[in-house]
């Protein structure tokens, strides 16, 4: 194992920082050779049909140009951090191209031809100013060809089609059908609101000591805490190579064009908290920087942990021997878990696993690891085991937990008995705002809104807004719905009225609306079709539990 890390060190590092880099780095780059093809060794069969290498290569490319008329830029390593699996969307657009095959679709070479001319006309603010540009700074970099091109469009094209075909039953949707959607959809309700809040009851509550005893016997697995690990740790902080970074920068050639082709591509709306476009190129700038002083510090710690794997016997105080020979300082964390990771460093959830993968004497070094502030060689210090602490060592953490456990029940209790009095009183003719005052409730008067409505802050720091526009929608105008327990308490909604949606907003939006239900049903047509297919087609590939794919087009000009 340390054989094979000591070999390949320098060459881990540099994959680890040519999957981090910016987007526009390895746009831009003619060195950079981002060349998908790693799919598995055995790749199966769709539908009985043995996939090739070539066709698997194929489609990933064109995985990868989807990608990229999509977002403007190539999967990263964060992009398949966020969820982005290449090798998953590949079967998914093998089997999509297998289908397209059974179901006999063809697509014209002109029509691939203007589709192809209208989607680099829409790259042509990221400097991408011709089908010449395109090949030279986008396809030639990755070892991608022009019939790649060609194909990931005639295929697009043909999931156009399949998607029309195939979701045809749901664009059967009548004006009729679709004006009544919409008029629930953005009917708006006049209400106010009653919220029971914990909060407003922990003073009320007694915390006798036999009770927390009690309490802290009946949630002990609550207090457990996990297991934790201490590793001591060499950093190689970023700062320190911010000159090394500016030297890289200062070399380069056509910056500034280089920062308005990204501030083009991710749009205006990317760095929305930036006053004018100078300054949002500033910001790419500085990402640009930190990239490189990342690689900086990268490369100085590989050469560092280099020797230290080489160190025998290997055992995890080589760390501190070789900190203390080179001069470098060494460190140990405060002990964390797998969940929260360390609090005295900044690093991300990789650091982490590699910590809790260390062992005294069987793999007792790991790194270079980036952080946010640093790279980091790491050693093994310490495991803790997971222990439950003695109630005297947590008493006050108990007793505040206790105190806001029986404030929700008591705010429970409190809503419960207000829902009664509302209900009796207005049957009884009494107002809301007078009932509220006998039961000593505040209401609060929310704005009108509807089943369409995406944000109502007036309510949203008591009650989930889906969960208020369920009480709201489900409740009887001039009634109140049942008090609704929330995770913090309760709230119980008074329904005043429904307002009839404007007849000439109603005659504006409904065009629009009935082909937004439309393309909604076709979509959803498709995709239920698409999910039975993948589950027959994919059950002889190495994917499991297959999901369907998005019913969408390429990107339009």
């Amino acid at each position: 194992m340390f054989g094979t890390i000591r070999k390949h060190q320098t060459w881990l590092w540099a994959v680890i920082i040519t999957l981090t880099i910016i987007s526009f780095v390895v746009f831009f780059s003619p060195y950079s050779k981002l060349n998908p093809g790693g799919g598995p060794a055995n790749l199966g069969s769709i539908n009985g049909v043995r996939l090739t290498p070539e066709e698997f290569g194929q489609a990933e490319r064109e995985v990868y140009l989807r990608y990229f008329f999509m977002s403007g830029s190539f999967p990263s390593e964060e992009t398949r951090k966020s969820g982005f699996d290449p090798i998953r969307e590949t079967y998914y657009r093998l089997l999509i191209i297998h289908k397209q095959k059974d179901l006999d679709i063809h697509v014209s070479s002109d029509l691939v031809a203007q589709t192809a001319r209208n989607m680099l006309r829409s790259l042509q603010k990221s400097g991408v100013t011709s089908p010449t540009v395109f090949f030279e700074q986008v396809l030639k970099p990755r070892n991608f060809e022009v019939n790649d091109f060609e194909r990931f469009v005639r295929h697009e094209l043909g999931i156009q089609e399949m998607v029309s075909t195939v979701g045809l039953s749901g664009k059967l949707v009548t004006p009729q059908e679709a004006q009544g959607l919409y008029e629930r959809e953005h009917e708006e309700l006049v209400s106010e609101a009653v919220f029971f809040p914990a909060s407003n009851y922990v003073a009320s509550v007694t915390a006798s000591p036999e009770a927390i005893v009690t309490y802290y016997s009946n949630n002990i697995p609550n207090y457990r805490i996990p297991e934790r690990m201490q590793v001591s740790y060499v950093e190689f902080v970023l700062t320190n190579f911010l000159a090394e970074a500016n030297a890289e920068m200062a070399k380069m050639t056509n910056i500034e064009e280089r920062l308005e082709a990204v501030y083009q591509r991710r749009g205006t709306n990317y760095y929305s908290e930036t006053k004018s476009p100078q300054e949002a190129k500033e910001k790419i700038r500085e990402e640009m920087r930190r990239e490189l002083t990342m690689m900086a510090a990268g490369k100085k710690a590989t050469v560092f942990a280099t020797e230290l794997f080489d160190k025998e016997p290997v055992r995890a105080e080589n760390l501190a021997t070789l900190a203390k020979e080179k001069g470098f300082t060494l460190k140990v964390t405060a002990p964390f878990d797998r969940t929260e990771g360390p609090k005295d460093i900044r690093v991300n959830a990789d650091f982490v696993k590699k910590a809790f993968m260390l062992s005294p004497t069987n793999e007792p070094f790991a790194g270079p690891l980036p952080g946010e502030d640093a790279a980091y060689v790491i050693a093994f210090e310490k495991r803790i085991p997971s222990e439950i602490p003695p109630l005297d060592q947590i008493r006050d953490r108990v007793t505040a937990d206790f105190k806001y456990d029986q404030a929700k029940f008591l705010a429970r209790v409190a809503g419960e008995a207000a829902y009664t009095a509302l209900t009796n009183g207005l049957t009884q003719g009494k107002t809301f705002s007078n009932i509220c005052a006998e039961v000593k409730a505040q209401p609060t008067i929310l704005p009108p809104f509807s089943l369409s409505t995406r944000t109502l802050p007036e309510a949203e720091n008591h009650v989930a807004l889906n969960q208020l526009k369920q009480m709201a929608f489900s409740t009887t105008p001039g009634k109140v719905s049942p008090f609704s327990s929330t995770p913090d308490g309760g709230a119980i909604i008074y329904v005043k009225a429904k307002l009839p949606v404007d007849p000439a907003k109603l005659e504006a939006d409904l065009p629009d609306f009935v082909n937004y239900v439309r393309q909604t049903r076709q979509n959803e047509a498709f995709n239920e079709w698409f999910r039975r297919q993948a589950e027959r087609g994919l059950r002889d590939t190495p994917l499991a539990a297959p999901k369907p794919a998005p019913a969408s087009g390429p990107s339009k000009s």
